[in-house]
C-alpha cells in the first residue's frame, strides 16, 4: 500500500515479477484485499497465484515513521515485518514510508549481532560491464571510521554472495589515491580495511573513477557523501535522457532497473523501493528480493561477523 502510485503499481509490478522469479517462489501481498482483486481482476490474472494478507491501513509519507509504526499496527509494513520476524516469509519489499521501513528493519528484525550500525547501498553501473557497490547512501551521514570498516566488510559478503564477484576489491572514497590523502575519518578508515584479513582492501577511490569499474567492486563512503554521489548520477542520467543521449551504460543508471535499495546488516532481507515506484521498478525489487534470499546473504554475513 506505499508509494506514489498504489496499489496500482505494486500489484500490477507484482504480476510482471511472476514470470521473472523462479517457479517455487511465492509473492504474498500485503495490504487493501478488495483493491488488489480488483487490480488483478482488470490484469486478467488469477488471485490464487499470489498469497494475500489483507491489511486495513495504510503508513502515509507524511506520518512520523515511528510514531506510525506503534499505532498503525495493521498497515501493510507492519503487518509485513511481523510476517518476515516470524519467518513466515523469506524477505521483504516496500515503496513506501522509507522511515518506516527502517524502523521495521532496526526494531523488528533488528541488525545482525556485532554490527554498529546497518547502511543502505546502492548498485552503481560501471563501463566495465559489471557493477560496484556504493555504500552508505543516505542512512548514516556522520560515520565513526569503524562503521566505515564495518561497511567494507558488509559490502565485501554483498558484492560475492549476491553479485557474484570473486574477491571483490574494497575502496575508500576519497580525494586521492594515495595513502595520507583524506580527512581523519577516511585516513582512519583507510587503516583498520588495511588491517582486515576478511576483505580484498585495495585502498583509496578517487570520485572520476566510481564508474569505471576499474579501481573498486565496493565504495565505501558516509551516508551524506554516498547520497550526494548516488543524486549527482540519478541527475546526470535525467539530463542525458532529456538530451537524447541513449546507451547500455545509462540506460543502467535508470532506478526502475534496479528497483531498490537493500538495508544491509540487518538479520532479513529488506529492499527500499523509491516512492515514485512504476510497476516496472517493483518487479525489479522483487527479483532483486529474490536475488537476496537465494543468495543466502543474511546468513553469510552473520557467519562472517561471528569470525
Amino acid at each position: 500500500m506505499g508509494g506514489d502510485f498504489a496499489p496500482e503499481a505494486a500489484v500490477k509490478g507484482a504480476v510482471m515479477a511472476l514470470d521473472a522469479i523462479a517457479p517455487e517462489s511465492r509473492i504474498v501481498l500485503f495490504g487493501d484485499e478488495k483493491q488488489i482483486r480488483d487490480i488483478l481482476a482488470a490484469e486478467g490474472c488469477p488471485a490464487d497465484r499470489f498469497d494475500i494478507v489483507p491489511t486495513t491501513e495504510v503508513i502515509e509519507m507524511g506520518d512520523h515513521p515511528a510514531k506510525a509504526f506503534q499505532s498503525k499496527t495493521d498497515s501493510s509494513i507492519v503487518v509485513g515485518f511481523g510476517y518476515l520476524a516470524k519467518g513466515a516469509i523469506d524477505g521483504f519489499a516496500s515503496a513506501g514510508s522509507t522511515g518506516a521501513m527502517m524502523v521495521g528493519s532496526m526494531y523488528a528484525v533488528k541488525p545482525i549481532e556485532g554490527v554498529i550500525r546497518p547502511t543502505i547501498s546502492s548498485l552503481i553501473p560501471t563501463i566495465a560491464g559489471r557493477p560496484a557497490l556504493l555504500l552508505d547512501v543516505g542512512l548514516n551521514v556522520d560515520c565513526k571510521p569503524e562503521v566505515l570498516a564495518q561497511y567494507g566488510l558488509i559490502g565485501s559478503v554483498y558484492a560475492e554472495s549476491v553479485l557474484g564477484i570473486e574477491r571483490p576489491r574494497v575502496a575508500v572514497l576519497n580525494i586521492g589515491e594515495e595513502e595520507a590523502k583524506g580527512n581523519a575519518q577516511s585516513k582512519a578508515t583507510h587503516e583498520l580495511l588495511k588491517a582486515e584479513s576478511r576483505i580484498n582492501f585495495v585502498g583509496n577511490v578517487e570520485g572520476s573513477h566510481i564508474f569505471s569499474g576499474k579501481v573498486a567492486d565496493v565504495i565505501v563512503c558516509d551516508g551524506f557523501v554516498g547520497n550526494t554521489v548516488l543524486k549527482m548520477a540519478e541527475g546526470l542520467y535525467r539530463i542525458n535522457r532529456a538530451t537524447g543521449v541513449e546507451n547500455a551504460f545509462w540506460d543502467a543508471m535508470n532506478y526502475e532497473n534496479i528497483g531498490g535499495t537493500p538495508v544491509l546488516g540487518v538479520n532479513a532481507p529488506v529492499i527500499i523501493g523509491h516512492g515514485c515506484s512504476s510497476p516496472k521498478a517493483i518487479c525489479s525489487m522483487i527479483r532483486s528480493t529474490e536475488q537476496c534470499i537465494r543468495a543466502g546473504f543474511t546468513e553469510r554475513l552473520r557467519c562472517a561477523f561471528k569470525e
